[in-house]
């Protein structure tokens, strides 16, 4: 078959890694999310205290990272990482949830997320325009953009991976420097009497929820503990798929090296970014106009304030392009999950084959289609609930793993060690569980179905091991 004749090709330069990371992690949460984190906390010093908390969580977790990488350098990722410091069933797990859940809902949410911004410039877009209606069951014009922009990302991806890292690497290159630019400016038209409102010793450390309508209501100290954690949400939705680049490291130039280098700067540039992004939307922005931005788009009123009425269409622009890029790296990255589940025997053996590009055809399709599933399901905000619970529960499992790891296989070569050990990746593990406990308690609507979703996995698990060879591998390269 053509993949045993050619394998992946390691083609991605440390740049194209890089770019992917920073490419998979930047869509459309730094523009909308600050909105539901200010209703959440209130005072501008716990809006950017937790994109500090996330940034410090997502760059110790990548950090971390950078040991299981150099140890297991091929394709799969984190499924690879749990399979080898626990077991196969913990590895399908995840690799089941992501495929059902962490993957394919976060690329529907963010082809959303670039239909509605698009509807700006095309207003027959907009998600509140019925495209069609099918008895009680509604399909927004949004829905219908979101799942074309996701058919037609996989069909670059299936020509080759060479075509996937030029969209990447692009359209990565452009969007930081427009978003740069955007911090610039902003910081250039700071408000004295918007930062003075928001930075004044009486408020900056207020917590309390503020309400779209200007009202206000107090916490009781156990309830500010839940605000804090569903406020982190949209930051950790924001900051996630830093992993990319462990997920395509069997097309990595060599990977024992550039992986980790990958991870490490690609998450360190984006947390700057987004830390930066927040700081000017407080100096143009009260924390009243963030919380009341019509459909949390925060970047929009913002863009009104620096640039005018053409605001409006610049960051409509960005958004589009950020987000177009964003799910270009998600779905390539994606894809190669399950193609490795596959060699394991745990997937449909199709998924497990290359096209004759090199390129995990099958398994760009399948995840195409529950993508676009996940498109017509809901709710951008209930999509980021369901995502980061989960989302944080295999990543501290990974960390976990490290320790596991140093006892049970010392002696497999470590070019990379991870950063502050053991400190750094004990204390993610405690930020982790104590986010992920916060979330059941206080955002169980959500939270529940993402968790019950991943248990599903443990059944699925033991049919699959009892299904006849020809309907799956059983082992294999």
């Amino acid at each position: 078959m053509q993949e045993e004749k050619t394998g992946f090709k390691p083609s991605l330069r440390l740049i194209d890694a890089t770019m992917l990371v920073a490419g998979s992690m930047i869509g459309s949460g730094i523009f909308i999310v600050s909105a539901d984190i200010a209703r959440n906390v209130g005072g501008a010093g716990w809006l950017l205290l937790i994109w500090l908390i996330t940034g410090f969580m997502t760059l110790t977790v990548a950090l971390s990272y950078g040991e299981l990488s150099g140890m297991f350098p091929k394709a799969g990722g984190q499924y690879v990482y749990l399979k080898e410091a626990y077991n196969p069933l913990v590895g399908f797990v995840f690799g089941w949830t992501f495929f059902t859940v962490i993957q394919t809902a976060t690329i529907a949410a963010v082809g959303v997320a670039f239909a509605k911004f698009t509807a700006y410039l095309i207003p027959a877009w907009d998600e509140d325009v019925v495209a069609l209606t099918l008895g009680s069951f509604t399909i927004s014009s949004a829905q219908l953009v979101s799942i074309v922009v996701i058919v037609v990302l996989t069909i670059i991806n299936t020509r080759g991976v060479s075509s996937g890292k030029i969209v990447q690497t692009t359209i990565t290159l452009a969007k930081l420097i427009s978003l740069l630019a955007l911090i610039v400016f902003g910081l250039f038209a700071l408000k004295s009497d918007v930062w003075a409102a928001n930075w004044h010793a009486d408020n900056v450390w207020n917590l309390f929820r503020l309400n779209a309508d200007g009202t206000t209501a107090n916490y009781t100290m156990f309830a500010a503990l839940g605000a804090v954690a569903a406020g982190m949400v949209g930051a950790i939705f924001s900051s996630d798929s830093w992993h990319s680049s462990t997920s395509v490291a069997g097309e990595i130039k060599n990977p024992q090296r550039n992986v980790a280098l990958s991870l490490a700067l690609g998450t360190i540039l984006v947390t700057v970014v987004y830390l930066l992004a927040n700081i000017m939307y407080t100096g143009v922005l009260t924390m009243e106009q963030m919380a009341s931005a019509e459909k949390d788009r925060v970047a929009i009123v913002a863009a009104q304030v620096i640039f005018g009425p053409v605001g409006i269409t610049i960051i409509a622009v960005m958004i589009m392009v950020s987000t177009f890029g964003c799910n270009n790296g998600l779905i390539m990255a994606g894809a190669r999950v399950y193609y490795s589940m596959a060699k394991d025997g745990m997937f449909f053996k199709k998924v497990g084959t290359l096209n004759k590009k090199s390129v995990p055809g099958v398994a760009l399709w399948l995840q195409c289609v529950i993508a676009a599933l996940w498109s017509l399901s809901g709710k951008y905000g209930d999509l980021l609930d369901m995502i980061s619970i989960v989302v944080v529960i295999f990543y501290v499992l990974a960390i976990i793993g490290i320790f596991r790891l140093r006892k049970t296989r010392p002696d497999i070569e470590r070019p990379y060690k991870a950063f502050g050990y053991p400190v750094l990746p004990f204390l993610y593990i405690i930020m982790g569980i104590s986010f992920c406990v916060l979330m059941v308690i206080y955002k169980p609507s959500y939270t529940w179905p993402g968790i019950i979703i991943a248990a599903l996995g443990i059944p699925v698990y033991y049919l699959i091991k009892k299904k006849p060879a020809a309907l799956v591998h059983r082992g294999g390269a």
